[in-house]
């Protein structure tokens, strides 16, 4: 349960900032903004996961199974841009007294018991560089949901967005799939007319739609840690 971030409670928090599958980064895929998709074409595949509630959001993919990420390594995290989804951790934002809170999860693998990590708080109580950095993220990540959000239900209302199913052969012969997801509709969107196109380009959308196309050719690099990782 994620408690309400303060300088009494968490005076002596420190937050491993780290990289790896015991810090809880061994996940295919985390949730992203439309205003990231720049940044994230050059590593992960964009693709569209049902929400549930007849909606999508959009993901990078890390991973072609659950709990597989193909970008850790010894290292750490071997892509030059995290999700903010995924840099924000273990932080999250709340509502306390109507205004928008930073709350901390203390049940996450991140939070250090002890002198490892970085400093939350400074000894008089201020706040740290590293906890500044943090709320900018989430800032930046509440932000960009409601855009997201809007331009998730122009793809929608326009069916730009199709499942698609990705077969994966082993060198053993067998076979694995992915499945569950969606990517844009190439053909639907060359068909569209130019009075959509337009409305498209004056809501700052088609840069994003082809950015999240592009990011399909990185389905091939994917495959290949994939199947390095199988061997």
């Amino acid at each position: 349960m994620p408690q309400l971030l303060n300088n009494i409670q968490h005076k002596d928090l420190r937050v491993i900032t780290q990289r790896g599958a015991k810090w809880g980064d061994d996940i295919m895929s985390a949730p992203v903004t439309v205003d990231e998709f720049r940044k994230l074409q050059a590593h992960y595949p964009i693709v569209f996961q049902p929400d549930g509630k007849g909606g999508f959001v959009p993901a990078a993919l890390f991973g072609l199974q659950e709990g597989e990420n193909l970008f850790l390594n010894e290292q750490g995290w071997e892509a030059d841009y995290l999700p903010l989804s995924v840099q924000r951790l273990p932080f999250s934002i709340g509502v306390a007294d109507d205004e928008l809170r930073m709350m901390v999860d203390m049940d996450s693998k991140r939070i250090s018991h002890g002198a490892e990590g970085e400093a939350v708080f400074l000894p008089h109580g201020g706040t740290t560089d590293f906890i500044e950095n943090a709320n900018a993220v989430l800032h930046t990540l509440h932000e960009g949901l409601q855009s997201t959000t809007d331009f998730v239900q122009t793809l929608m209302q326009h069916e730009l967005l199709e499942s698609f199913v990705l077969d994966v052969e082993r060198p053993d012969g067998s076979r694995g799939q992915l499945v569950g997801f969606y990517i844009l509709h190439e053909e639907r969107l060359a068909a569209l007319d130019s009075g959509t196109v337009g409305l498209l380009h004056q809501a700052d959308y088609l840069q994003p739609i082809y950015m999240a196309i592009a990011s399909l050719s990185n389905f091939t690099a994917l495959i290949k840690r994939h199947l390095a990782r199988e061997v």
